[in-house]
């Protein structure tokens, strides 16, 4: 460190990786330094003025000033300030008078050269302060390394991230003899404890009143991980936490160090948004040995850390819980050997261990979904619908495999989003010997039907009931033996690949909010918990059954007990698998029903497209042929059955490959029944429809209302009816989920995440994006917490002034401690019906107004382009779902008329069978209780369908007037957004 003849004291710092440059940063930013210069090779603007001072090598400069003895006062004089630190030269020279520091400058700089052949030269800057006390605190409170002084002039000494020494004193006068006794007191990463408890510094008891906690991803990474780790970070900060990142999962643990780094708030802004994991994963072989985890325990135990939470699959969990069981031995060991004191170890007797499911294969038992698979799932149907393209222009097979060892639920799912011909998962393996004739009897039926191509999905764990594997190569043979032109497509790992879907991200967020939850309510007794999501609640579940679940699938198999393996699966595995037995290899005529059993059906669009639709026409469609019923489409709403009597019996050919389009093939509006309720019953006499299936959203809600109580006057409508909730708003009375709604958020997910990407590049931008809902603010609030909005506009609640000032008081509070070293976009969600004051437009004006050219603002309308155009994985795989449970229960209700049918003329009653009464002596009566219950509204409770009568939630669930239940089922979401964003944080301060 060297003075200048300006008296400001200089000094390079020089940084060999990215990682310990941005440490570096962080750690004088700490201290008060303010950023003034920044610089970024090939991103800077090289003019020679803006160059000088920077060095060649550099590939990223910041410097930093302080003028710590003295502040400004009103005429322009320096006031001192005796709270402040000031700074010494290497050979101890004041700078200039203690009360008087003109300022330190300095420079951290990223050389991009090699920087590991260079000799390393110690660096040592004592710095004097009049509160060294308070110095002290920062120290500890960032968990800073404490070394003890050996000089008495000296308080204390530290060392930040590159290797230099700090020391802190009370006095200016200082001779030039001062040194540091012990320069290399601190664990090496890759050594481990290279120094007894005697030879190590003690740490202070302040360092370790704060709950201090680990995260790390381990196993492999899937989508959604760096999600986790955001939410865990800012929840663990939130509740007055430490959190530590554990870098490259195990690995990380057992090195220790530098690998066990702390994070603050704003390390993981903008992770929302990104693929993978940003703190690494590797397979550990070392902490499968005990030394291994004996190494890890000291690490954590050194670092005051005393709490892991692990996001990984079912063998990073059962690494976890075995470190747990074995802790308190460990503690002991490291003990006994002189590694730690009884003092040190004293408070860290009990270890903490919280499980998140990271896995695309979702093979956890004991969690509906596990982080990562919906995302590996949508990459999947992605890249099958590229592969649709070429295979139906050459009219070829493709024989596609993903992933999935033990569990077939990527296959299965697949199989069904893509409309696939035939799917091997290791659940429900085909007979050996048999399952060749079998694939190519359902290819070439489907291919007698028009079909122009052939798409085979195999699991990799795929197998036969002698658990003989079943290769692609082998599928590919077969295929080919039927004459056709077959290719192999392997997906690999661009299944892990890609950013998080919605529903991926907002489960990561939501179970690492919980993780941190758990953490702090654990007792020692307390068994380790695994967090998961079952009936769409976030819930905890005991770590060590859910894996021994876990495994059972893969030994019920082994021992080819495939009924077991099945049931050990949760029930919608076992229902999609039926699902697409019903949309794929059952139209072979073998559940035909007996020609007084089938049924005339029709189903409808009405109300705004949404991206299901076609999806859901097309199973019921399946379904239906495939049991010998009629499905019939009525083409353009309401308005086109009254004014055209538009109706189309579907065929197999005409819907084999709407499994992937967007819109309505059939067409939609939002006509309703109630313009000529005569001509529509008319139509229904007709056509002699014995069931009826509404798709759309609330005005398709209304629509089954009106037919339900036309009853009385039309008693054709006396058949069963079932509205199919499909619209982006999800503001059907009855159901948590709308078809349609997911794809709408991921759309929203990458129209945010490139505005975010716009407003990051000019790093003063804020975005105020409208999101469309009605009076719904579902949308609103979850494509907020996704994108990682720092405020979300809803209807539900009122927008005032003093909510908006709050809102800037945030965004200004992020952009003070936004030091331009991190992902900087900021955005606002507004529903578009948010309020009829606070228009977009206005809020992003008073953006602008109070950032007085410090930042700006820019409106983002996506409009139209919410409702979609392909349908997502998770709404085509509910789509096929809902659709064949309201066929079921048309057939259900069919079945209940005819039973009661027969007894009446068992009774010699006249019976009217085609308008479900009867009558008796002269009156007429229904020819089964309840007939209101045949009218319903198909929802999602969790993760079950349930069927709710529509004059029910008419009377007690549907705002009328703002056209959308009454119960908000996404407040949750809110709550947790106010959190991550620092809203809560801001009102507590």
């Amino acid at each position: 460190m060297t003075a200048h003849a300006t008296s400001f004291a200089f000094t390079s710092l020089l940084a060999n990786t990215t990682e310990s440059f941005e440490e570096a940063l962080r750690f004088y930013i700490s201290f008060g330094f303010e950023v003034t210069r920044t610089f970024t090779k090939d991103n800077t603007i090289s003019t020679s003025d803006y160059l000088h001072g920077i060095s060649t090598n550099s590939r990223r400069e910041v410097w930093l000033e302080a003028f710590p003895l003295s502040q400004v006062d009103s005429k322009g004089g320096r006031v001192p300030l005796q709270e402040s630190v000031g700074y010494f030269t290497q050979d101890n020279t004041a700078t200039s008078s203690p009360y008087q520091s003109p300022g330190v400058v300095i420079k951290i700089r990223l050389a991009s050269h090699d920087v590991h052949t260079l000799p390393k030269v110690a660096g040592e800057i004592i710095f004097f302060t009049a509160e060294v006390a308070k110095v002290r605190a920062v120290v500890e409170k960032n968990g800073y390394p404490m070394i003890v002084s050996h000089d008495s002039r000296v308080s204390f000494y530290t060392r930040d991230p590159l290797g230099t020494v700090l020391g802190f004193t009370s006095h200016p006068g200082m001779g030039s003899d001062l040194k540091v006794t012990s320069a290399d007191y601190y664990l090496h990463p890759k050594r481990g404890p290279s120094v007894t408890a005697a030879e190590r510094p003690a740490t202070s008891p302040a360092a370790k009143s704060r709950k201090k906690i680990a995260v790390m991803t381990s196993g492999g990474d899937s989508p959604g991980m760096c999600a986790v780790v955001r939410a865990v970070v800012r929840a663990g900060i939130f509740y007055g936490c430490d959190v530590y990142g554990c870098y490259e999962g195990y690995s990380g643990l057992v090195q220790g160090g530098d690998m066990l780094k702390k994070m603050e708030w704003e390390d993981v802004r903008g992770w929302l948004s990104l693929g993978g994991t940003l703190i690494g994963t590797a397979r550990c072989m070392e902490f499968k040995e005990r030394w291994g985890r004996l190494q890890g325990a000291y690490n954590m135990i050194v670092a005051g850390i005393d709490a892991l939470v692990v996001c990984g699959g079912d063998g990073s969990l059962t690494g976890a819980d075995l470190f747990r069981s074995e802790w308190p031995s460990l503690v002991d060991e490291l003990v006994a050997t002189g590694k730690l004191t009884e003092s040190e170890v004293a408070e860290h007797r009990h270890l903490n261990i919280v499980g998140l499911v990271g896995s695309i294969d979702n093979d956890m038992s004991s969690t509906d979904s596990t982080i990562g698979a919906y995302s590996s799932l949508e990459r999947i149907c992605e890249m099958v619908d590229y592969i649709d393209s070429t295979a139906n222009s050459h009219s070829r097979a493709f024989v596609v495999e993903v992933m999935g060892r033990h569990c077939g639920w990527l296959a299965l799912m697949a199989g069904i989003a893509t409309g696939a011909d035939y799917i091997f998962i290791p659940e429900q393996p085909p007979k050996a010997g048999e399952w060749q004739a079998e694939l190519k009897k359902v290819c070439m039926r489907h291919r007698d039907k028009g079909r122009r191509k052939t798409t085979v999905i195999v699991a990799e764990g795929a197998l036969d009931d002698l658990l003989t594997p079943i290769t692609s190569e082998e599928v590919k043979d077969v295929l080919v033996e039927i004459g056709l032109d077959t290719r192999i497509t392997t997906l690999g790992h661009v299944q892990r690949g890609g950013t998080a879907v919605a529903f991926d991200r907002m489960l990561a967020t939501l179970q690492g909010v919980d993780a941190v939850k758990a953490v702090l309510e654990m007792t020692p007794d307390t068994p380790s918990p695994m967090i998961g999501i079952v009936e769409n609640n976030i819930v905890r579940r005991n770590l060590v059954d859910a894996v021994r679940l876990t495994k059972s699938v893969a030994t019920a198999i082994e021992a080819r007990d495939f009924e077991k393996a099945m049931s050990l699966r949760d029930t919608v595995f076992v229902e999609s698998y039926d699902n697409f037995l019903a949309v794929s290899k059952h139209d072979d005529g073998s559940v035909m029903l007996p020609e007084e059993k089938r049924l005339n059906m029709a189903i409808i669009h009405v109300g705004a497209p949404s991206s299901a639709l076609n999806a859901a026409t097309r199973a019921a469609a399946l379904n239906c042929i495939s049991k010998g019923h009629n499905l019939y489409a009525i083409q353009n709403g309401f308005s086109g059955l009254i004014r055209h009597g538009s109706f189309k019996k579907l065929s197999w050919l005409d819907v084999e490959e709407w499994h992937n389009l967007g819109g309505s093939e059939i067409g939609t509006n939002r006509s309703l029944p109630e313009q000529d309720m005569g001509t529509v019953a008319y139509y229904f006499q007709k056509y002699r429809l014995d069931g009826l299936i509404v798709a759309g959203g609330f005005e398709a809600f209304r629509a089954l209302h009106q037919l339900q109580a036309a009853r009385g006057t039309y008693p054709i409508f006396n058949i069963p009816m079932v509205c199919l909730p499909a619209t982006v708003s999800n503001n059907v009375p009855g159901t948590q989920y709308s078809l349609g709604t997911d794809t709408c958020l991921n759309t929203l997910v990458n129209y945010c995440d490139a505005v975010k990407q716009s407003a990051s590049a000019s790093r003063r931008r804020v975005f105020v994006v409208e999101v469309q809902g009605g009076n719904s603010g579902y949308v609103a609030a979850y494509s907020g917490l996704v994108s990682g909005a720092l405020a979300v506009y809803t209807p539900e609640k009122e927008v005032t002034l003093r909510s908006v000032q709050e809102d800037l008081k945030l965004l200004h509070d992020n952009f003070e401690h936004d030091k331009g070293d991190n992902r900087s976009g900021k955005m606002f969600i507004r529903n578009e019906k948010a309020s009829s004051i606070f228009s977009t437009e206005l809020i992003a004006d008073i953006i602008k107004e109070a950032g007085k050219g410090k930042f700006e603002s820019r409106t983002a309308i996506p409009g139209h382009v919410q409702q979609g155009k392909t349908p997502s994985s998770m709404d085509r795989v509910n789509a096929t779902r809902f659709a064949i449970k309201a066929c079921d229960f048309i057939e259900d209700w069919n079945s209940r008329f005819a039973y009661s049918t027969s007894q009446a003329e068992a009774e010699g009653l006249d019976c009217e069978s085609e308008l479900r009464f009867v009558y008796n002596r002269g009156t007429k009566h229904y020819l089964v209780d309840d007939i209101e219950a045949s009218a319903v509204v198909a929802g999602i409770y969790g993760s079950a369908v349930m069927f709710t009568k529509v004059t029910d939630l008419w009377k007690t669930e549907a705002d009328h007037d703002l056209r959308k239940g009454k119960t908000i089922h996404w407040e949750n979401l809110n709550v947790v957004n106010d959190m991550l964003s620092g809203r809560l944080l801001l009102r507590r301060s």
